[in-house]
């Protein structure tokens, strides 16, 4: 039966932590502890290949959870202070156990260890500032990105709507029919560049639902560059007129909302606007793109533009109008999940402006 023996252990200490090593070679450690206080292991130590085992009765509370990992010439052993602080020696008893010696490779005296320790914290809170710095220059970026997108997308959309509205008084009836001529270029810009929009919403640049996003940019580009951009006969259209000037009004109002946000400024005016005025301009608006839908059929009949080719048995093709009355139907479907989305942002905001009012 082999002898069970005292291995040779070295120790230093810092305000947070014991530093243990234990001189056994190739040691296994018997069982799973806890507690320091009691350590088994077997291994090749002073006397050779033997079960070797301490205990160490500390000065003060230490916590239960021990970390210790075993190389091929030792085992280090890490525990942890209950309360942060320099003990002025390690065991209870005065006299040190014959077995525990200090570990000079990491000992250190009170005040180097307090060094160390400002040392640490100060390059935590270096670590901790650049950090901060770090977000606020993403954050300040950010909000530069999208004041200047909101801004560029309110100056396209004003353009657009003052420039019908002059139009309108002055043409009056005249100029619901070269609409298209005189403002689409600036529509398609606007428009192309909402994508930016889903985008936004998608990589969480924004705290936006993508669904409404991506329902309101792909229908409203289906219309201005499939229903109205690819059809002459459309281009005259009175409802043309309708469509960007149901569309433009509803956007001079959201993106300086938004604008204001970004630099965490609110009017209250354009608050209420924001949040008031899509109420009946966006179901005419979608009206308005649903009887664009409508008139476009006979010419995609005739035309034959953008047909769809079918097996031989069944014909050499199909008109696009097939797509256009599935299409219909989305619209209105599309129409309820936006009003629904808008609807309930809206209570949310002018209830928490009434809470915090109260």
């Amino acid at each position: 039966m082999q002898q069970t023996l005292t291995p040779h252990v070295y120790w230093a200490q810092r305000h947070e932590d014991i530093y243990l090593r234990v001189e056994l070679i190739d040691a296994q450690v018997q069982t799973n502890y806890h507690f320091v206080s009691l350590f088994p292991a077997q291994g090749h130590g002073a006397r050779g290949q033997n079960d070797y085992e301490f205990s160490l009765p500390f000065l003060n509370a230490v916590k239960t959870e021990v970390s210790h990992r075993s190389t091929q010439r030792q085992v280090n052993i890490t525990v942890r202070k209950q309360l942060s602080g320099w003990w002025d020696r390690l065991t209870l008893q005065e006299k040190k156990p014959l077995f525990l010696v200090p570990d000079f490779d990491r000992w250190m005296d009170e005040s180097d260890a307090e060094m160390e320790l400002r040392e640490k914290e100060e390059k935590k809170n270096r670590l901790n500032m650049e950090s901060r710095l770090s977000e606020d220059s993403y954050i300040t970026l950010k909000k530069a990105f999208l004041f200047t997108y909101n801004l560029v997308q309110f100056l396209g959309f004003s353009w657009i709507f003052v420039n019908m509205t002059i139009r309108l008084f002055i043409l009056g009836q005249d100029s619901l029919y070269d609409t298209f001529y005189t403002i689409s270029d600036v529509m398609f810009f606007c428009q192309i560049l909402a994508s930016v929009e889903v985008l936004n919403a998608m990589f969480g640049v924004v705290k936006a639902a993508v669904v409404p996003a991506f329902i309101q940019v792909i229908g409203r580009n289906f219309i201005l560059f499939i229903i109205l951009g690819s059809l002459q006969e459309m281009h005259n259209k009175p409802v043309v007129f309708f469509v960007f000037y149901l569309w433009s009004a509803i956007e001079i109002f959201r993106y300086p909302f938004y604008m204001l946000g970004c630099i965490d400024t609110e009017w209250k005016t354009i608050t209420w606007l924001r949040y008031t005025v899509w109420i009946p301009l966006y179901p005419l608006g979608v009206l308005a793109e649903a009887v664009a839908v409508v008139q476009s059929i006979s010419v995609f009949d005739q035309s034959r533009l953008f047909s769809i080719p079918l097996p031989e048995a069944l014909g050499s093709s199909a008109s696009f109008s097939c797509v256009l009355y599935i299409y219909l139907p989305l619209m209105v479907i599309g129409l309820l999940i936006n009003f629904r989305h808008l609807y309930k942002q809206r209570r949310k905001r002018f209830r928490t402006k009434k809470r915090k009012s109260n």
